[in-house]
Formats: structure tokens, C-alpha cells, sequence
């Protein structure tokens, strides 16, 4: 496998697997999806004059990967940092300055017509904002099925069933498939785009920060529904974040991104447990932790308030208290 590693320790996590990682056999068969040496430059507004030459900024900058069958690669690092346009580029949203990505062994950097389209079923998105990824003027129904209606294709049972089946699927009521987005919450229109990418059975769905727009209680959910999906279905996720409690849950192997380049790459255990790079160390030192030493003092904080009362129940209380929401914590 082209991508390696800069830290391969394999010290004990205590969060359990998110998926079973791809088998080796899968592996030993190739990456579903390889994208090699990828270059991205914008031109800058407002540079280069009349006649001259804009200047560019290269937001991708030799970015190398592979996605394997069954397999959540999960892409992190800091906003700014170039994993959505890294995201965009493999799902042929935006066309690469240089570079090749493979699909299942076959090139479509430049992919066009009948071939494009096979990818497009191949490859689904589900983007970060659900508002702003689903037409406010279609019904559930409309969007759920304009994926296999764009590629001329016939909805299986027709559009009514086939939008509840996948509605039920994806933990919606499937009487609600006349709705529309705005008469949903957040975290309900995020299930949407999830049936929306379901519909043409992908291979591979990029998951550009699909949870970060959500409240941490719904994040939970949706993480359990792809995880889930993915057991069910045995696709493969590009997952991009930068929350990496998140990345924890869900990913086999984790690629680390700063300034348009991948730093560090490799099984998530390793990366999580024994960081090579001074980015990946700096990332992960930057997740808040509960120091059990300040539950400690907090606890004996609210017991001393307490003794201060001539009360014995509110000492009582106030220590069960402060355990209690240690436990908890």
C-alpha cells in the first residue's frame, strides 16, 4: 500500500472499534479509490492586473491516499487546512490542477459522459450544512429520488415507496416524505442527504464534515446511522473532520492534513496513541480533557461550602452531589 505510516504503534484504546477494519484480503485486492500526487491552486482575486499572470494559492499540495473496501478513512486537521477541497476533488466536484484519482482501478480524473456517470453512482456526498445541500422548494420525495431521476435511471417501486423505504431506513417517519427541509430539524435534514447519497447504493460516500453543523446529542446519532449503514450496506467513507473525538468513533486509519498537505497517515490506534508529527501532537493536545484531579478538588470544594452550614443533610447532599456528577463526568 502506497500511503505509510509515520507512527505504526499499536497501543490499547479504550474506545471500542467504531467498524471492523477493512479484512487484509480486501486490501491485498487493491484500494477502491486511490488518489495520487493531487494539486489544487485558486488564483487570487485582485493580483495580476490587465494583462498579467493572477498569482495562486495552493490549497492542495501533493496530497496522496487510498480508501479501501469496507474501510472509513477519516481526513483531519485544522480549518483552512484543505480536506474539503482534497473531498471535492475525489468526488469529482472540482477538477484538480494536477494529479489522478483511480476508482476501482480505473482512472476518472477526466472521466466524461457514460463513465462520469457510473462514477457519480459510485461516489455520493453528503455535505456539511443540510439546509444549504437540499432544495427548500422539493419535497423529501423530489430529493431522495433526483439522484436515480438525473441519471435517467427508473425508481425501484416507484417514487412513494421507494422514498419510505429509505426514510425508514435512515430513522425518519416515512409518512413525512411530502415534507419539506425547512419542517425538519437540523439533525432530521442531515438523514435526508444520508437517504439522498443511499439511493444509488455507492460504494464510497464522502462525508464532508456531516456532523459538525450539529448539536453534540444528534452528532452521537448520526454516527451510530452511518456506522451502522455501513455494516449494512459495506461501503466505504471518506470521512472529513476536525473534531477528533468524532474521528475516534468512526475511522479504521486516519490522515492528517496541514496546509494542503498530508503529514501524518496511518491506522487510527497509532496515530491516536503515538503521534509522529508536531501538527498531529498539537491537534490532539488540543481535545478537552477531564482532569480527574480537578473533579477531586471541586468535590472537596462543594463539601467544605457545605460544613460551613449547620445542616448535616446539605453536607450530606452537597457531597452525593459532586460524586454524583463525577460518575457521570
Amino acid at each position: 500500500m502506497s500511503t505509510t505510516s509515520t507512527g505504526q504503534s499499536t497501543g490499547a484504546d479504550a474506545v471500542a472499534p467504531a467498524s471492523a477494519p477493512a479484512s487484509a484480503t480486501s486490501r491485498d485486492a487493491g484500494p477502491l479509490l486511490r488518489a495520487t500526487d493531487l494539486v489544487k491552486e485558486f488564483a487570487v482575486p485582485g493580483t495580476g492586473g490587465l494583462l498579467g499572470r493572477a498569482d495562486t494559492f495552493r490549497a492542495v499540495d501533493g496530497v496522496s491516499l487510498e480508501v479501501h473496501a469496507r474501510e472509513t478513512l477519516a481526513l483531519v486537521g485544522e480549518s483552512g487546512s484543505g480536506k474539503s477541497t482534497t473531498a471535492r476533488i475525489v468526488a469529482r466536484l472540482t477538477d484538480a490542477t494536477s494529479g489522478e484519482v483511480v476508482f476501482d482501478g480505473e482512472p476518472v480524473t477526466h472521466a466524461k459522459g457514460d463513465r462520469l456517470r457510473r462514477f457519480r453512482s459510485d461516489v455520493q456526498v453528503v455535505f456539511q450544512d443540510p439546509y444549504s445541500s437540499l432544495n427548500p422548494r422539493h419535497t423529501v420525495e423530489r430529493i431522495v429520488t433526483a439522484p436515480l431521476v438525473y441519471q435517467g435511471r427508473e425508481v425501484p417501486g416507484g417514487a412513494r415507496a421507494f422514498t419510505q423505504q429509505l426514510m425508514e431506513r435512515v430513522g425518519l417517519d416515512p409518512d413525512h416524505h411530502r415534507r419539506y427541509p425547512s419542517q425538519f430539524s437540523g439533525g432530521q435534514a442531515q438523514r435526508i442527504g444520508i437517504a439522498r447519497a443511499l439511493a444509488v447504493s455507492p460504494r464510497l460516500v464522502v462525508c464532508d464534515e456531516a456532523v459538525s453543523a450539529l448539536d453534540v446529542s444528534v452528532q452521537a446519532q448520526i454516527i451510530n446511522l452511518l456506522r451502522r449503514l455501513q455494516r449494512e450496506e459495506g461501503f466505504s467513507y471518506l470521512f472529513i473532520a476536525h473534531d477528533l473525538a468524532v474521528v475516534r468513533q468512526i475511522a479504521d486509519r486516519v490522515a492528517v492534513m496541514s496546509q494542503g498537505r498530508i503529514v501524518e497517515q496511518g491506522e487510527r490506534d497509532a496515530v491516536f496513541d503515538d503521534p509522529q508529527h508536531e501538527y498531529t501532537r498539537t491537534l490532539l493536545a488540543a481535545v478537552p480533557r477531564i482532569r480527574p484531579e480537578w473533579e477531586r478538588a471541586r468535590r472537596e470544594a462543594a463539601a467544605a461550602r457545605a460544613t460551613t452550614t449547620s445542616d448535616p443533610t446539605a453536607t450530606a447532599t452537597a457531597t452525593a452531589t459532586a460524586t454524583e456528577e463525577e460518575t457521570t463526568a
